[in-house]
């Protein structure tokens, strides 16, 4: 019998095979469980292959540059992390390094070095210590962010100075069209079958914890339950049933990640001098300076990735911390929806980062015009950082444990799989 767990709500279904482009979902959680696109092998190669040329040549040419007064400065995507350390601000410039430049193109290598062996019929090396470090890199490259920060610098620009666009901004956007198409190609093609046999009678309608079984969170394979610190057969890689101390670890990052947001709303995080005056800025400070210059539509944007999206996941999560310790069974689909909403969405707080950045490589233009990073930006990263680990630390599958069986097999759907083309 093939067998298949859920990774968010543990959940047993029968393996069945798919069309080509069909998904299969969870009945109970909706999450995606596996998919089958006949050509993923080569598609994600390719568009790899096109973002990381696209990616090493953006960094050879400017991204943005800025007129003014008969003055021109041009910026690099490496100048905003040096103006960062120049700054004084070590800490910061390394995100900005880490989660911009080094993610991406350790997330597109490791790719490469994955698929291109497989595609003239090799077997890569180490194929679970890099299938791990992509997965892992992925939650930290956040290439549209950065896009979005360029945007919003481009705009805030237009009332300084004359701002041309570089030709690293439409390579740029290339690298990012390809690269987020390589990576859903990338998900498509299995590096190990998705599937397991298993030999012994298991009901398709209960979870792997309940049939005796832990799946690998890694390569998927089940395996019987073991004991702490137990590594898969397949690729090596940790067992754990359920994530050891995962509400008191999210707690704790999720107090640190409240505390951090005062600091970061009540210090400004950058400072616009003109011609030797200037005024700092907070988050909300900016936010209110665009709509004032009539921004409204900037203004909103910001306004939703730097406070809405970070005070909603602190919310978000603390409920499904409150929900889960005391075993609640109110809606747990729409709660395990929430919490992947919650998980994607962390990294676009990084936006502000960005544009602080951006603003303090190309605006130094002395005592004509100079904007300089303020230690709000270093709590505000801070605070981004801690709320995705919290989301990443938190374990959905707590949102299921305490259902009663008969919830589990009606829920379930005898352990038949959602399909859709």
């Amino acid at each position: 019998m093939a067998l298949i767990a859920c990774h968010d709500c543990d959940l047993l279904h029968h393996y069945q095979p798919l069309a080509n482009g069909e998904k299969a979902y969870c009945r109970r959680c909706g999450a995606l469980l596996y998919q089958q696109r006949r050509d993923a092998l080569p598609h994600a190669l390719a568009l790899t292959l096109t973002a990381l040329l696209a990616f090493l040549l953006a960094q050879a040419f400017p991204l943005l540059s800025l007129e003014f007064a008969g003055r021109v400065e041009q910026t690099y995507l490496i100048s905003g992390v040096w103006a960062l350390y120049q700054h004084g601000m070590g800490v910061l410039a390394g995100l900005v390094l880490w989660t911009s430049l080094l993610s991406p193109l350790l997330v597109m290598a490791g790719v490469l070095y994955l698929l291109l062996p497989r595609y003239v019929g090799w077997q890569p090396k180490y194929l679970a210590v890099v299938y791990r470090s992509i997965r892992f890199l992925r939650h930290w490259s956040m290439l549209a962010v950065l896009m979005l920060g360029v945007l919003i610098a481009f705009v805030k620009l237009q009332d300084l100075a004359d701002v041309i666009p570089g030709l690293s901004l439409a390579l740029f956007a290339v690298a990012l069209i390809a690269y987020s198409a390589a990576l859903v190609q990338f998900d498509a093609y299995p590096c190990w079958p998705v599937q397991q046999e298993i030999d012994s009678p298991v009901s398709p309608a209960t979870t792997a914890r309940a049939s005796g079984l832990i799946a690998c969170h890694t390569c998927r394979l089940l395996v019987p339950r073991c004991d702490a610190g137990a590594r898969c057969p397949r690729c090596r890689s940790a067992l754990y049933s359920r994530h050891a101390e995962s509400v008191s670890h999210t707690w704790a990052l999720l107090c640190t990640a409240a505390l951090l947001l005062i600091p970061a709303n009540c210090y400004p995080v950058m400072t616009v001098i003109q011609f030797g005056r200037g005024e700092p800025s907070t988050i909300l400070g900016g936010v209110l300076h665009l709509m004032d210059s009539g921004m409204w539509g900037l203004a909103l944007i910001v306004l939703f990735a730097s406070v809405v999206v970070p005070v909603a996941k602190l919310g978000t999560l603390a409920l499904l911390l409150i929900s889960t310790t005391r075993g609640s069974s109110w809606r747990p689909a729409d709660r395990t929806r929430l919490y992947r909403i919650t998980e994607v969405i962390g990294a676009w707080s990084m936006v502000d980062i960005y544009v602080v950045a951006i603003l303090t490589a190309l605006v130094q233009m002395a005592a004509l015009a100079t904007i300089e990073p303020g230690v709000g930006a270093i709590f505000f990263g801070g605070a981004v950082v801690v709320t995705m680990l919290a989301a990443q630390r938190f374990d959905p599958r707590l949102i299921w444990d305490r259902l009663p069986q008969r919830e589990v097999s009606a829920q379930a759907g005898a352990g038949e799989l959602q399909h859709a083309g």
